[in-house]
């Protein structure tokens, strides 16, 4: 898989400190409250991310996993996100921590963002492990990003390219013909 990456752009331990300090800054987010947050995972991207964030925390959580989808096989979104599966537990009343692979368009933070506040949330943060602000087609910004990246393909950490590389332990940018030649 590594011959498919252009650069590894985050190594194992880059990627692990900023979990650590993802986690630290939700624990002081949420050590006054009484009722543990329920972290949401959006699949199957975050699975890596949410796992080593909800272990490194000291808080309690519950947790909750949701799939939305927008970009298929694709490299390009469609703009408008699909909830896949959705939660089975409430959120009312409850402080929701939305876990994000990566923010790009924005368009899947907003809408998920929207959903859980409609649902009668008592609060909703968004952590995220990669920023994409090249991309942004709304002005939505996760409350804790880990890495803002550039305008590259990355995979690995549960970045995926038509379901493959999620499982790579590093980031890296996954080479342009890899990706053109089955959107050709």
């Amino acid at each position: 898989m590594d011959r498919d990456l252009s650069e590894i752009i985050l190594s194992e331990e880059q990627i692990a400190q900023k979990v650590r300090e993802a986690a630290a800054w939700l624990d002081e987010r949420f050590k006054k409250e009484s009722v543990p947050p329920l972290a949401v995972g959006v699949l199957k991207g975050c699975v890596f991310f949410f796992c080593d964030l909800v272990r490194a925390m000291q808080t309690p959580v519950q947790i909750e996993f949701m799939t939305a989808s927008s970009y298929g096989n694709s490299s390009k979104s469609s703009g408008a996100p699909e909830i896949v599966t959705d939660l089975a537990a409430s959120v009312q009343g409850r402080d929701v921590i939305l876990i994000e692979d990566i923010v790009d368009s924005g368009y899947t933070l907003v809408r998920l963002k929207d959903l859980i506040l409609g649902r009668g949330a008592k609060s909703f943060t968004a952590v995220t492990l990669f920023d994409k602000p090249a991309r942004r087609k709304l002005p939505v910004r996760a409350d804790f990003s880990c890495f803002e990246i550039g305008d590259e393909f990355i995979v690995g950490y549960g970045l995926d390219y038509a379901q493959q590389y999620r499982d790579l332990p590093y980031a890296g940018i996954l080479k342009r013909e890899i990706y053109e030649k089955n959107n050709a």
